[in-house]
């Protein structure tokens, strides 16, 4: 069964105006219920996450200060979100749903996060409405407790994934990979293991032709045992913070690239939502929507 990590505390309240849209973590749910891709069983709650898996991969300075919210004015204002202890707690819980559908991956072949992809969170501070970096604690946990030797974390979000890429940029056993606009945030670019800096505006067509030669080629040259897919949808035309220009149909036909090649390759894939910043919610839920009905229909 398709296992998918959702909370209520994942829509967490943000001041009004604010431009993260966190209602789309209470209507993507909704949606995939009410069109029956899938059932209430199929929806799990974590847990907060254990602070000793969260120090595998954070800096306890750095950890101790923000769980006893004591950042500085200048390190929360880089995170994009005003610091409370609620906002933490929901991190935290954000953190072990990646870790807990990383399992649930290993045994059923993938498993996914409503929310997560917080790849702007490095070893030591936060960036880019991410605190704490989901995608490089659940890898680092199937390293250390799983056995598995070699990951490869697929990011396609339309901005770097500067925080993962920092994390693991002396970790042999994970190879980063990152396919974003080159002229967009961050201005400060880190080193991917292969990074792939596409132009404002890029269409369809190009950006798919672009990962269909690139991704089979990785797997076949990295020989992952493991993948985690950051499958933003911020590189939609319609997104305020994007600047490439995809529609929602060749976002979905991305999704399916990258997740037909690990069904094809039986490699187990954890999928994080990433961002997505379209003026209208509907198109951020249905680009999101798209890649839980691939999910459903390749594996079950």
């Amino acid at each position: 069964m398709l296992k998918i990590a959702w909370s209520e505390i994942f829509a967490h309240s943000l001041p009004e105006g604010h431009r993260f849209p966190m209602a789309k973590y209470d209507l993507l749910p909704e949606q995939l219920l009410y069109e029956g891709t899938i059932t209430q069983d199929n929806l799990f709650a974590p847990e907060p996450l254990q602070e000793q898996f969260i120090l595998d991969t954070h800096a306890p300075d750095y950890w101790q200060r923000l769980s006893s919210l004591q950042l500085t004015p200048s390190e929360v204002r880089k995170t994009g979100f005003p610091l409370s202890e609620q906002l933490v707690q929901r991190e935290v819980v954000i953190m072990n749903g990646t870790v807990q559908a990383s399992l649930f991956a290993l045994e059923y072949g993938i498993g996914m996060n409503i929310a997560g992809g917080t790849h702007h969170a490095f070893t030591d501070r936060g960036e880019g409405f991410c605190l704490l970096n989901d995608i490089a604690i659940a890898a680092n946990h199937l390293l250390k407790y799983k056995s598995i030797n070699k990951v490869l974390v697929v990011d396609l979000d339309v901005h770097q994934g500067n925080g993962t890429a920092q994390i693991f940029e002396h970790e042999p056993r994970v190879f980063t990979f990152s396919m974003h606009c080159g002229h967009n945030y961050p201005f400060h670019k880190e080193k991917s293991d292969l990074d792939v800096p596409l132009a404002e505006g890029t269409d369809d067509k190009t950006y798919l032709a672009i990962l269909r030669e690139t991704l089979p080629r990785l797997v076949d040259e990295v020989e992952p045992e493991f993948v985690f897919f950051q499958s933003g949808v911020d590189v939609l035309a319609t997104d305020k913070l994007g600047k490439l220009g995809m529609s929602i149909e060749g976002c979905k036909e991305r999704d399916r690239t990258v997740l037909e090649l690990c069904r094809k390759n039986k490699l187990p894939v954890t999928v994080s939502m990433g961002g997505g910043y379209s003026r209208q919610l509907a198109h951020i839920v249905e680009a999101h929507a798209n890649t839980f009905r691939l999910a459903q229909q390749l594996w079950f």
